[in-house]
């Protein structure tokens, strides 16, 4: 089959046949004289109109012809093209400005351009600093999970004219933000005042509600957070395993109380107390660490009465050095060791916890933030009477551990629960005046007596 037109393959007779044979004809063409017409020079068989005609249709034909094979090589070829323009857009992002590369880099990305990595609306610290780059950003994001694709970041970033707007800072996102509203929230970030939630080691839950109060550009309900600490769900405890394991040594109804952590929480206005507390507990894991949840039997105490035993000492201690023997004294009275057969630990802080939580009580809940915590009453403590509830912190009276701690310590205390040093059977300290911080130990009554007399706590 010969490529000539849309006509069928001339038969053996129509090929034979020749332009002014007479066998070509039905007739033959005469002139008035009956003898066939003259070809003028030139004509070549035909007129000059009609090979000018034949010419254009070639080249026509040709055009068309080399369309086809054009196409039909780019769509063989599409995906080496297309491979070949995705490897340039990784390498120069520059070229993302050129319509062709942008729809092609557009269709690879598909849904990565446009839905975030997850539904879960935590928030995560992000921090910008000086030398990053639109890339290096994007791939931070990445690695933090909080893109599908980081080119999906630069495409945005391109297309909306803002890949030179970085500005260093810390930043507060959330895990369900899309590619575009990340890159609005770094590089074209609205005016949003985040909240600094500044948390020092040794407050109760009631101080860090205070705490609240006085924050008035967060949107929370103090007293929302406060509930949720104080009456935690059981699905919000399910989510933290290590949590519901150490609480198994918790009395039933047990608090969060020395589980949120210690820190400076830079938050949006709008974060719910779930967020917050989720946050904190987050940041207690990361910092505590495995090692030191899985107490092992040897301890004696459970995970759960450590921290209450923390407690105490973070309330106690001033230098980190004297945690151990401090932790040391309250552990040889809980022993019950020669000298206080009692087990009393006659710890000031909890009967302080004891008498706040009473006098809280009293007062409207707004009022917590001008409430002064762990002020001595001026009278003696071993006097103070307290309701049955909280007759457990009353260790004048009541032997042997808290139930439950009494704020949030600090790792140093934590590390002196875990392993205090009793060494010495110390089973008395008092603190040193003017003696930035340090204390006096004693091993029995009468050296204590000596120390209080000698530091003027009696005459």
């Amino acid at each position: 089959m010969t490529i000539r037109s849309g006509r069928r393959p001339r038969d053996a007779r129509e090929l034979r046949a020749r332009p002014f044979d007479p066998d070509a004809y039905a007739t033959e063409p005469v002139d008035d004289n009956g003898e066939p017409p003259r070809l003028s020079r030139g004509d070549g068989g035909g007129s000059r109109g009609s090979g000018l005609i034949g010419l254009v249709k070639f080249l026509v034909f040709a055009l068309v012809l080399a369309g086809v094979v054009l196409i039909a090589a780019l769509t063989a070829l599409r995906p080496v093209v297309n491979s070949v323009i995705l490897d340039l857009a990784q390498d120069n992002p520059a070229a993302l400005q050129l319509p062709f590369v942008k729809d092609i880099v557009r269709q690879d990305l598909g849904r990565a351009l446009t839905d975030p990595v997850s539904s879960d609306s935590t928030q995560v610290e992000f921090v910008v600093e000086e030398g990053d780059t639109a890339r290096s950003i994007a791939d931070l994001l990445e690695a933090d999970g909080l893109l599908a694709d980081s080119r999906a970041f630069i495409f945005i970033a391109i297309d909306r004219q803002l890949s030179g707007s970085l500005r260093v800072g810390d930043y507060v996102l959330r895990r369900n933000l899309t590619p575009d509203q990340l890159v609005s929230a770094l590089l074209d970030p609205p005016v949003i005042t985040y909240v600094d939630i500044s948390l020092r080691t040794g407050l109760r839950l009631e101080q860090i509600t205070a705490k609240l109060q006085t924050l008035g550009d967060l949107d929370m309900d103090p007293k929302d957070f406060y509930d949720l600490v104080t009456s935690p769900p059981a699905a919000l405890i399910a989510d933290y395993p290590w949590l519901e394991t150490i609480r198994e040594g918790a009395p039933e109804g047990a608090s969060l109380e020395g589980f949120v952590w210690p820190a400076t929480y830079r938050v949006r206005p709008d974060t719910t107390p779930e967020e917050l507390v989720r946050l904190m507990l987050d940041k207690f894991v990361a910092n505590m660490g495995e090692e030191r949840i899985d107490v092992t039997r040897d301890r004696g105490l459970n995970f759960y009465q450590v921290m209450a035993l923390a407690s105490i000492v973070e309330r106690e201690a001033v230098l980190d050095d004297e945690r151990p023997l401090i932790a040391g004294v309250y552990q040889n009275r809980i022993d019950g060791i020669a000298g206080v057969k009692t087990r009393l630990l006659n710890a000031d802080p909890t009967v302080f916890y004891a008498i706040d939580t009473m006098e809280l009580d009293k007062l409207p809940f707004a009022e917590w933030q001008r409430y002064a915590f762990w002020t001595p009453p001026g009278v003696a403590l071993a006097d103070v009477a307290v309701p049955e509830a909280l007759q457990g912190f009353q260790t004048y009276q009541t032997p042997g551990l808290i139930p439950a701690p009494i704020c949030t310590p600090s790792l140093p205390s934590i590390d002196a629960a875990l392993e205090p040093d009793t060494a010495d059977k110390y089973i008395y300290f008092l603190a040193i005046p003017d003696g930035g911080g340090t204390h006096a130990f004693a091993t029995t009554k009468a050296e204590h007596d000596a120390n209080r007399k000698k530091y003027g706590y009696i005459q």
